[in-house]
């Protein structure tokens, strides 16, 4: 599922429409900064407005989540397609509540092993190898370069800290 390409799709149905970011936004009840994160590509619809989205904008919930008209011999593979990648980000989407349960714990634990002169470094890997994994997949699931350099970056740093932890 390429956010950008949908997005892209999103603005050229709303413009066939005539229709302002604004006059979308009233329709199907959310702001215009959100249709803008939509056709920018920062973001996708939630799963509750696909339905209004695409009525509003003449195209089926398979077309706007190929990001493309599609052809009557296309539509039974595409929407095969659009349920695994929809699985999949869901999938993503979620595991940002991980992301925010592994601070706070890394956070306490942190401080406790501070508290009793433990080293931290261990623990700081951990992080690293997880968000590395976490980037890497973002990166896999939307090929966004953004989310590709922090997965590089937390990946070297996991290993540089363990490499020092174990020469200390």
């Amino acid at each position: 599922m390429n956010q950008e390409k949908i997005g892209k799709f999103i603005a050229e149905c709303r413009k066939k429409k005539d229709m302002t970011q604004q006059e979308l936004a009233d329709k199907i009840g959310v702001t215009d900064r959100a249709i803008s994160n939509w056709e920018n590509g920062r973001r996708l619809p939630d799963y509750s407005l696909l339905k209004s989205l695409s009525e509003t904008i003449d195209i089926s919930i398979n077309e706007l989540l190929a990001g493309e008209k599609l052809k009557d011999k296309d539509i039974l593979k595409k929407a095969d397609e659009n349920i695994l990648n929809m699985s999949e980000y869901s999938n993503l989407k979620s595991m940002k509540y991980g992301v925010i349960g592994l601070i706070v714990s890394y956070i306490i634990l942190i401080l406790i092993a501070y508290v009793k002169g433990i080293n931290t470094a261990p623990l700081t890997s951990i992080i690293c190898a997880y968000n590395c994994v976490a980037f890497a997949s973002r990166y896999r699931f939307n090929k966004n370069d953004g989310n590709l350099v922090p997965a590089i970056m937390f990946g070297i740093a996991a290993i540089l800290n363990t490499i020092a932890f174990i020469l200390a």
